[in-house]
């Protein structure tokens, strides 16, 4: 049995870590950039005061998260909408297992619709890769973000996913705390939102008992974001098109500019959409089954769960019908969208190395592949 004290390194901080973290952010000139950017027309002295006698998170989310997470919403994109809220039973813990597309607007974005819809936030993965200064580390954890690990030869890959599974239990069944988790390793850069198997193994590690009841008690919900235009789209191209010729390995500031990137880009719309509860798709699993197709299924069963909810823009109906050659979605998009979407291909691939063929088609699938899937549970 796992207590408090055997998370230590991978815990957000405790609310007494809170005011001392928020002193050392705002001493960082690079919190003034962010500033500059994010609040150019507001008491950016006010701002600081404020954060300085700020003592838990809840505060710092509801003080200052919330109104910056909803102002690069506003500066950037063309609006977000959202839906399924209304199934989540305020005050209960929920496990949020969502496709990831952008690196910190994701579960951004979640903190705000779950306090503008009566709920109190949940805690967000944080990649250790993601952990390269103390000012990114700061601002994480103040945040309710916990580290996962990556990397390590095979005994600590099972260390850390055995310690991380304990964690997340601990948060959902004691803490009584919701938390975020892409349903994979990594954003999703081919337009490909399915979930990894080995996530479900690792969740289902250290729990006991009977499988039905290990999952459930994790409150699993699927939440779905979609972008209509992607503000990393160029990144994940260039990764894909790199990947081909062996295994990628990131510069260790490609994170960082990820992060910059899809804050500041131009999104169009947003929406995210709560799925049914995984809890109410656990009957369709036989019990006599084995563990394996147990959890297949069950991982089956949650990828669509997120195609049935993604929210399809012009720009899905523009690409599936290019990458195709044909004209099956014609009436869903205007010919004006359609001109958008070739200018939108053209800033994003303009620059890349590589062959212009392979570029446009990585392009058009990550566009319209959310429609393919879809397509292919009817």
């Amino acid at each position: 049995m796992f207590k408090e004290v055997d998370f230590e390194d991978i815990r957000p901080y405790h609310d007494h870590e809170i005011n001392p973290a928020l002193n050392r952010i705002i001493s960082e000139p690079l919190f003034d950039k962010i500033l500059d950017f994010l609040f150019q027309d507001q008491d950016k002295d006010g701002i600081r005061s404020m954060l300085a006698e700020t003592h838990t998170a809840h505060d710092f989310q509801v003080r200052f998260m919330h109104p910056l997470v909803s102002s690069i919403v506003k500066k950037t994109s063309a609006g977000l909408t959202y839906d399924g809220f209304n199934q989540l039973a305020p005050g209960s813990p929920y496990l949020f297992v969502a496709n990831h597309r952008d690196i910190v607007l994701d579960s951004a974005i979640l903190q705000v619709l779950l306090l503008d819809n009566g709920h109190l936030t949940s805690e967000i993965t944080f990649g250790s890769n993601l952990m390269i200064n103390q000012f990114i580390i700061d601002l994480g954890k103040v945040n309710r973000m916990f580290k996962v690990s990556r990397g390590g030869n095979k005994m600590e890959l099972l260390k850390n996913a055995q310690r991380l599974s304990a964690y997340m239990r601990y948060t959902i069944t004691r803490k009584k705390v919701s938390a975020w988790i892409a349903q994979r390793s990594g954003r999703t850069k081919d337009g490909n939102d399915r979930t990894e198997p080995g996530l479900l193994k690792m969740f289902n590690m250290n729990a006991g008992g009977d499988f039905h009841q290990a999952f459930a008690e994790l409150n699993i919900v699927p939440l779905v974001i979609s972008y209509e235009y992607e503000p990393c789209c160029a990144f994940k191209i260039k990764e894909l098109i790199a990947a081909r010729e062996g295994p990628y390995q990131k510069k260790p500031e490609e994170d960082l500019l990820s992060i910059i990137t899809g804050i500041t880009r131009p999104k169009g719309r947003i929406h995210m959409s709560v799925g049914r509860p995984v809890n109410l798709l656990l009957k369709e699993l036989s019990p006599d089954d084995t563990m394996n197709n147990k959890i297949n299924r069950l991982t089956e069963l949650i990828d669509a769960e997120i195609y049935r909810h993604y929210k399809l823009w012009p720009s899905n109906y523009i690409a599936c019908d290019m990458v195709s050659n044909s004209v099956a979605y014609r009436n869903h998009y205007t010919d004006d969208e359609k001109r958008l979407f070739l200018q939108h291909m053209e800033n994003e691939i303009r620059g890349l190395a590589g062959e212009r063929k392979i570029q446009e088609e990585l392009f058009l699938k990550i566009y319209a592949n959310p429609l393919i899937n879809l397509n292919r549970l009817q």
